[in-house]
C-alpha cells in the first residue's frame, strides 16, 4: 500500500469511527477530534486547537497533514494542541464560520485565542512545534516545567 492510500485509511479512519476511537482512549483519539459541535473559545487558557480544514477526507494535503500529525502525536501533545478536524464544508461548523476556509487550511490558534499562523499547505510538526515554541505562554511553560524538575 502506497504512503498516501495509507494515510488515507488513517484519515478515514479516524473520522468514520468515532465509537471504536472512544473505547480505545488513546493520546492520539484525544488529540485528533471532529470540530463538529465545538467552538475555539471551549479550549481558551486550556489547549492550543490547531484545525485543519479540506472540502473532503481525501484531498491529498488533508491526507498528507493527518499524517504528520498521526507521526508525531507526542510532540503535539507535549505542547497541549487539539486537533480538530473539519472535512465537509455542508456542515458549515462554528469554527468553519469563524475561519472562512477555502478548500485546504491549517490554522493554529494560541491558548489565548490568538491566530497564531494560517496555512494553505501542510506543515509538518517539527514546523508546528517551532511555532508554538516561540510563543509567549510555551515559554512560560517551558521555564515552570524546568523550576520544577529543580526542585
Amino acid at each position: 500500500m502506497t504512503r498516501i492510500a495509507t494515510a488515507t485509511a488513517l484519515a478515514l479512519s479516524l473520522l468514520a469511527s468515532p465509537l471504536l476511537a472512544a473505547e480505545a482512549g488513546s493520546d492520539t483519539d484525544e488529540l485528533i477530534q471532529s470540530a463538529e459541535g465545538r467552538s475555539l473559545s471551549e479550549f481558551e487558557w486550556l489547549k492550543r486547537p490547531l484545525i485543519v480544514f479540506a472540502d473532503n477526507p481525501a484531498d491529498p494535503r488533508y491526507v498528507e497533514q493527518m499524517q504528520y500529525i498521526t507521526d508525531r502525536t507526542d510532540a503535539l501533545i507535549d505542547r497541549d494542541v487539539v486537533v480538530l478536524t473539519d472535512t465537509d464544508p455542508a456542515l458549515s461548523t462554528e469554527i468553519r464560520r469563524e475561519l472562512r476556509p477555502r478548500g485546504f487550511m491549517l490554522v493554529l490558534i494560541a491558548k489565548d485565542g490568538t491566530r497564531v499562523l494560517r496555512k494553505p499547505f501542510p506543515w509538518s510538526v517539527r514546523e508546528l512545534s517551532r511555532s508554538i515554541d516561540k510563543l509567549p505562554v510555551r515559554q512560560q511553560e517551558i521555564r515552570d516545567r524546568q523550576g520544577t524538575l529543580r526542585d
